[in-house]
């Protein structure tokens, strides 16, 4: 055991997907033995079709966890984005508008997801107000304005053109999933080899030591909240094509489940650690235990509250984990 622990200890990658990775291969085996139908192509490609929408909105959450922040308004914020396009292009032909016109659309959309990021950092940086209260004023903000603008309606009707990029595939793979996967690699890339990502790691551990250290840390917040509303408006565009139609509350119980699959992705909740790759994998892991449970005839429901008990699962594991590290720690002394 004592072996084990040094190993992991001195193999980060390891035991950042430890968690996840069991986690991966409890659903795995347990869903396997049950149902005969879960290792099936027709499970692994609804998993591939409804993770993306949830994987970005998590990606969108992950950066500001990990400054010891939250955005409570990714949904909000990938809806009013998807808005934005559906206006556009109902203002251009509606299901005559051309692909030049939602590329147009595509551009705006994003800046209109930055700037609810931007808003918030700003806030957030200069005011020093919790993270919590700003985001959650944005996001009420925004919900209010869109049910203002659509009347509590949904905007619907797009082009053609659009079906493949919340349908289609591209060498089996769907569509939507291609999009996350370069997201997610884009996330890794920025968390784990830029300057942007270690200043993010440093004010999440300790803001005061980082600013006196001489970096910017309103400007890193201010980014990387902007970041954030960038990748909701990503995640609006998808969820757009994946259901053909855009309200404002469309999505609205992700919200808690991107926290949820931050934490049991091994995201730090007070900041300071946390990486994409093994979010990425815990998102699979909650998408499966939902289509194993789906496959099973439980309700819905049901997968939000074992989703609940995994997390308090994972807390008690790690609990236990550190723990032992820490007498391993106290008997070599």
């Amino acid at each position: 055991m004592s072996a084990l622990i040094q190993r992991l200890n001195g193999a980060p990658f390891v035991r950042d997907m430890a968690g996840p990775g069991f986690a991966f291969l409890a659903v795995l085996i347990v869903f396997s033995l049950a149902s005969p139908q879960f290792l099936s192509g027709a499970t692994f490609g609804s998993v591939a079709f409804q993770l993306p929408e949830l994987g970005l909105l998590t990606l969108a959450m992950l950066m500001p966890i990990i400054t010891g922040g939250f955005n409570l308004a990714v949904t909000f914020t990938a809806n009013m984005a998807g808005l934005t396009v559906a206006w556009i292009l109902e203002a251009n032909g509606g299901v005559d508008a051309s692909p030049e016109v939602f590329a147009f659309a595509v551009v705006v959309a994003i800046g209109v997801g930055a700037l609810a990021g931007f808003v918030m950092g700003l806030v957030i940086a200069f005011t020093r107000a919790h993270p919590i209260l700003v985001s959650l004023s944005m996001m009420i903000f925004l919900r209010g304005l869109g049910e203002f603008l659509t009347r509590g309606g949904d905007v619907s009707g797009f082009p053609e053109f659009l079906h493949p990029i919340g349908h289609g595939s591209i060498l089996g793979i769907p569509v939507p999933m291609l999009v996350f996967l370069v997201c997610v690699a884009l996330w890794h890339l920025l968390l784990s080899r830029s300057r942007l990502g270690f200043n993010t790691y440093m004010i999440g551990s300790n803001i005061e030591a980082t600013r006196y250290s001489g970096i910017n840390t309103r400007r890193v917040v201010i980014l990387v909240y902007t970041l954030s509303g960038a990748m909701c408006a990503i995640a609006g565009i998808i969820m757009m094509a994946r259901f053909n139609s855009v309200r404002v509350g469309h999505g609205e119980s992700y919200v808690l489940i991107t926290v949820l699959a931050c934490f049991l992705g091994g995201v730090h909740p007070d900041g300071g650690f946390g990486k994409a790759l093994p979010v990425f994998v815990a998102l699979i892991d909650l998408q499966m235990l939902s289509s194993g449970l789906n496959i099973l005839g439980a309700n819905q429901h049901l997968a939000t509250a074992v989703w609940g008990l995994l997390l308090i699962t994972v807390m008690i594991s790690r609990w236990l984990v550190l723990r032992l590290r820490s007498n391993f720690a106290s008997s070599r002394r």
